[in-house]
């Protein structure tokens, strides 16, 4: 006798969108960077991890009256993972182009780091250019394999106030999910 496997869908959503998230975490890794310095920080958590980020974002939402953190704790709630990307922001690229606001790299670099509400600066913008490939890199590939992102700012704040990636001074989150319809859209 011949038994089939079976698999639920929702199984083999669960374990595509993981196995997803670990390709846009090599897209992340593989994306350009100035100078070829290397200063991005990748994280992916799912189960008790995330809900605990989404928890963080209520906290956020409700200490700051800021509903959009509520309605993005919502979506982390209902995604199956989130990608966290970061950047060490606060590393000089050594150009000297003023566009962290100092004359110099070594004036940047001997500058005062400060905590924000939310990330460290000043930034290299470089570094921030960095972060922002890397997120496109990460997205490219969720959407080449339909997988429904968004790029959040907040979830980043909550990753931070965590200290989940606390080499990082700037943080991005991309939360996953394969629904019937995309819940990152045409939200209220």
């Amino acid at each position: 006798m011949k038994f089939l496997p079976i698999i639920k869908s929702s199984e083999a959503e669960f374990e595509s969108l993981i196995q997803a998230a670990k390709l846009m975490a090599v897209s992340a890794r593989t994306a350009p960077k100035s100078g070829g310095k290397d200063d991005i920080h990748i994280l992916i958590v799912y189960g008790e991890e995330k809900d605990k980020l989404a928890e963080e974002m209520v906290k956020i939402g409700e200490e700051r009256k800021i509903q959009g953190f509520l309605r993005d704790a919502k979506n982390v709630k209902d995604s199956s993972a989130v990608v966290l990307i970061g950047v060490e922001g606060i590393k000089k690229f050594g150009l000297n182009c003023g566009a962290c606001g100092f004359k110099t790299c070594d004036e940047f670099e001997k500058a005062e780091k400060t905590k924000g509400l939310d990330f460290s600066g000043p930034t290299c913008i470089f570094k921030a250019l960095d972060l922002g490939i890397a997120l496109g890199s990460a997205v490219k590939t969720a959407s080449l394999l339909n997988v429904d992102n968004r790029i959040m700012y907040r979830i980043g704040a909550a990753a931070t106030r965590l200290k989940l990636m606390p080499e990082s001074s700037v943080i991005m989150g991309v939360p996953i999910s394969a629904k019937g319809k995309n819940i990152y859209f045409d939200r209220v």
